[in-house]
């Protein structure tokens, strides 16, 4: 039985996915997102169950997303000079799923009977051999395969918004799971290795699926071999990195990304500490975790009506402005549980749309690329964004350990400073506002949605 023929998007351009294939997809973001994650509670794991200074681990994590960031120009060049005829993204997602569930365990089996400087060089081993290497090598083909599955912006938006949930899913599972998982298991370092083991299996298997249903290209049906342009003559890197800094869109997402990805490394582990300290209790944050699963499903629900009516980018602008506000109120009570906790969905709310969007808006930038140089450099773009996106990330989670370690905090203290108590309102409240602020200002300055099918029809006539 045939399948019933996909059709076109509002652009005339012809569809190619389906439901499955939307969902498989979705589990190369699942698996990314369950990798950052866990990365993001390493900052509370190392100081409160291993005992190491917040300050070194702070240095020790920032240097690792540094080092990150060149692999990830380093992955873009290798992608981008593949061999024509030859799969570029697909592979690298199989290649990465068993050594992806290893390094994940080991980051858990911290030698408790090493000094601190031959911890500190085990963690910075293992995270950088988890995120520099084994996370580059899966993210960059990952996110080039949103640019050249499909050549229609609605499907790439609903590729995006798939992405997004099935990445927050795995993200509010770390979220609410990894603190009364563990504490159950009795909260020392055996029961952070077993939990460790668990995710690192579920990786593995996700990665998998991912890679039996990607596509290189967007033929489909009704799709002719032709009308992909993907194969272009590769072009010198100095060469390539002129161009995208020519492009001030993929300037702008770049900033933007940033932004967002310092908000991100922020969120990632902030919350722990908020409830020990603030609230009195860590296991609050599964609490939390459950509650913003409610502005979560709302922001997935309405992302799509949104973007729909108001556009990629008023969506995002309309977003920035709640997350804004929410983050401000917070100001006038920042002690009470349940009036934090409620002005916390809005800013949940508010991530939403970035997390669905921010890839779509990156794909556009990349068809500015052809249109104004005649070349996509699909993967070399999207490395040197991640580059942005890695090192916004490693500062967010360096942020939580430098105010920590300017307050000179003690994780196996069983009282805190007020010095301690403004470094959590500093990394928890005011540092986020101001990212939202910026990003909404950057949104309001981003046109070229409107010139975008102007454009894509400029590139179908050269090609």
């Amino acid at each position: 039985m045939s399948k019933k023929p996909l059709g076109v998007d509002k652009y005339g351009v012809r569809k190619v996915m389906r439901t499955g294939d939307y969902f498989a997809d979705s589990l190369g973001q699942f698996s990314l997102n369950i990798i950052s994650g866990l990365v993001g509670q390493l900052t509370y794991f190392y100081t409160d169950k291993v005992g190491i200074a917040a300050g070194a681990i702070a240095t020790m994590l920032l240097i690792c997303k540094i080092i990150d960031a060149f692999t990830d120009i380093i992955m873009g060049h290798i992608v981008d000079h593949t061999a024509p005829g030859k799969e570029k993204y697909r592979p690298w997602i199989l290649r990465m799923a068993i050594p992806a569930a290893i390094v994940i365990i080991s980051l858990f089996t911290v030698p408790k009977g090493w000094g601190e400087t031959m911890q500190i060089g085990y963690l910075l081993i293992t995270n950088v051999l988890l995120s520099a290497v084994i996370f580059t090598a899966i993210c960059i083909p990952y996110s080039s395969i949103l640019v050249v599955r499909t050549n229609s912006q609605e499907e790439r938006g609903n590729m995006g918004i798939w992405r997004a949930a099935s990445g927050y899913v795995s993200g509010m599972i770390i979220a609410v799971a990894v603190i009364p998982i563990t504490n159950a298991l009795g909260g020392n370092q055996s029961a952070w290795i077993k939990m460790g083991a668990i995710f690192g299996l579920l990786i593995a298997l996700a990665l998998f699926i991912c890679y039996l249903k990607a596509k290189e290209t967007a033929i489909g049906e009704g799709v002719q071999a032709e009308d992909i342009h993907d194969d272009e003559t590769p072009v010198p890197f100095g060469e390539a990195l002129k161009s995208l800094f020519g492009n001030k869109y993929w300037v702008m997402i770049l900033i933007m990304n940033f932004c967002a990805n310092i908000s991100y490394g922020i969120s990632g582990a902030s919350g722990t500490y908020y409830c020990k300290w603030i609230y009195g209790d860590d296991n609050l944050v599964a609490i939390q975790g459950a509650i913003g699963m409610i502005p979560t499903i709302l922001g997935f629900v309405a992302v799509g009506p949104m973007s729909k009516k108001l556009g990629v980018t008023k969506t995002l602008r309309v977003s920035f402005l709640i997350g804004a506000i929410g983050t401000a109120l917070r100001l006038f009570n920042p002690t009470h549980f349940v009036y934090n906790t409620t002005l916390s969905c809005f800013g949940t709310f508010a991530n939403i749309p970035m997390m669905c969007l921010m890839g779509v808006m990156s794909a556009m930038a990349i068809d500015y690329n052809e249109y104004k140089y005649g070349r996509r450099m699909v993967a070399t773009a999207q490395s040197a964004c991640s580059f942005g996106n890695k090192v916004g990330s490693g500062i967010g989670a360096s942020i939580i350990g430098w105010c920590l370690g300017l307050a000179a905090y003690d994780g196996l203290a069983t009282t805190v400073s007020p010095a301690v108590i403004q470094a959590i309102y500093t990394f928890s409240i005011y540092i986020p506002l101001i990212l939202f602020i910026i990003l909404y200002a950057f949104a309001m300055r981003f046109d070229l949605e409107k010139r975008l099918p102007e454009i894509q029809k400029e590139i179908a006539k050269r090609n």
